[in-house]
């Protein structure tokens, strides 16, 4: 298995990995204008991008993953509820498998940030049938959490960031490793570290809100003021439009 960590511009990281002995991979929120960067690094590992995907529909960058998905005849992934959007793409369900060779990845439906948000637990099957790590995108950072204001309505989201958090990722090992969607400073949480990944026991023992009842958590998490992202709306528009 290969993985490599892209960092991106607004403090976002990205990622290519797959399956180096099949020459498989898979390509996780691309920014515009780096998808050519993407090409070359795939072309320098000797592999095919099967799958490109976004976490979610993102609000502090532009995606690349649809161009991507056409450069290289890649399928572009979404979860499910973002189906009413206006262009084609897979559809992808809580607890689907997505397979690279020996490289399986399992889709999470973690809503909170965003309702259509999604983290993938990566399994390299030639080194056993446990998980190694989880994309967590912007649900869980090193040291933080996603921020839930972006659709405006923060206590209700916070309430469901809670329960991805709680029932999805903390529940899994911990020696899993995390490997976010962004670091210091994004715009899209508060207090991240500017370290790049961490693991789910690190962040259950010294992560600050991880440890709180759903109620206190609910009440810190909405009383977070969070700068607004620049142009978010033009942001989102461009990233669910034809």
């Amino acid at each position: 298995m290969f993985l490599e960590q892209v960092v991106c511009e607004h403090a976002s990281l990205a990622y290519l990995f797959g399956c180096a002995g099949k020459g498989l991979a898979m390509a996780v929120d691309v920014h515009a204008g780096d998808e050519e960067r993407f090409v070359e690094m795939a072309q320098a590992r000797g592999v095919k991008i099967n799958y490109v995907v976004d976490t979610h529909i993102h609000a502090d960058h532009v995606s690349g993953g649809r161009r991507l998905a056409e450069l290289t005849g890649a399928k572009y992934a979404l979860h499910e509820s973002d189906l009413s959007l206006p262009f084609e793409f897979l559809p992808l369900t809580d607890g689907q498998t997505l397979t690279l060779g020996n490289v399986s990845v399992k889709v999470l439906h973690t809503p909170g940030h965003t309702e259509d948000h999604i983290c993938l637990l990566v399994t390299d099957h030639s080194r056993g049938d446990e998980p190694w790590f989880v994309l967590t995108g912007h649900a869980l950072f090193v040291g933080s959490i996603g921020r839930p204001d972006l659709q405006g309505r923060t206590q209700e989201m916070a309430d469901h960031l809670y329960d991805s958090l709680v029932n999805r990722l903390l529940c899994l090992p911990d020696y899993l490793e995390i490997l976010p969607g962004a670091q210091a400073g994004s715009v899209c949480g508060g207090g991240i570290s500017g370290k790049p990944c961490s693991t789910i026991g690190f962040e259950k023992r010294h992560n600050p809100t991880l440890s709180q009842s759903r109620e206190q958590f609910i009440e810190t998490v909405s009383a977070v003021v969070l700068p607004p992202v620049d142009e978010m709306q033009a942001i989102i528009q461009a990233n669910t439009s034809l």
